[in-house]
């Protein structure tokens, strides 16, 4: 396996990479659910949120959508799929709801306190999301996670959303550090690897998933599988 023990610079991706974004969810939408009544299976619910969540957030990416879209039609869809009728005034208030609880669940992923603690020491840690910043920032700091990083890069700071190779430039010059010295961790295979290999940015794909991608693409499955890397 490469190793990248050279590198000095790491830069994580935050949601589904170390901070559990649909495990966090699925708690956030339970406690909205049952606060408003709704009969309503919450697993049902998932079922078709998550795959659609995934596909606004990707028009989103490339700036197909607005941020107000991609929140209204990621719930109107699966209400729409589960014949659940809501109105569009509680759609938008659904939605403002699922911003305020979804930082209040700060589930990490496997590994990734004792990851983090292994390579503090040695590299300097970063962040570059395409979240929102204000939330972003709750979900750092909830999960006692903010402190291991010198600095967050957010889609908002920077004009542009990854995979725009504007965003890791702005990134880069965030931490004063050089292409050479840097390497990208993150979920999207899109957005975190293609996203940082276009910008000179050598990435590792972390595939919890398991999804089918380029072999030449360096990938691991669990956070601590770093600890063979670097």
């Amino acid at each position: 396996m490469k190793h990248f023990k050279h590198k000095k610079h790491l830069f994580f991706d935050l949601d589904h990479t170390l901070w559990d974004f649909d495990k966090n969810s699925a708690f956030a939408f339970d406690a909205i659910f049952k606060e408003r009544g709704f009969a309503i299976s919450l697993q049902d619910f998932l079922n078709i949120y998550i795959p659609r969540n995934q596909h606004y957030w990707k028009l989103y990416q490339v700036n197909q959508i607005s941020h107000d879209d991609l929140r209204y039609f990621r719930l109107k869809d699966v209400f729409d799929a589960l014949q659940f009728e809501v109105s569009d005034a509680i759609i938008h208030q659904l939605s403002e709801d699922y911003i305020n609880y979804l930082p209040e669940y700060n589930h990490l992923f496997d590994g990734a306190i004792e990851i983090l603690d292994y390579l503090k020491p040695n590299y300097k840690l970063h962040i570059i999301t395409n979240g929102f910043a204000s939330v972003q920032t709750k979900k750092l700091n909830n999960s006692n996670i903010g402190h291991y990083f010198n600095t967050i890069t957010n889609s908002e700071m920077a004009g542009v959303k990854k995979p725009h190779p504007t965003i890791f430039d702005f990134a880069l010059s965030l931490a004063n550090a050089s292409k050479e010295e840097c390497l990208m961790i993150g979920d999207s295979y899109e957005a975190d690897i293609i996203g940082a290999q276009e910008a000179g940015i050598e990435a590792i794909f972390f595939n919890e998933q398991n999804v089918e991608v380029d072999n030449s693409v360096l990938q691991i499955n669990h956070l601590l599988d770093l600890k063979n890397i670097l």
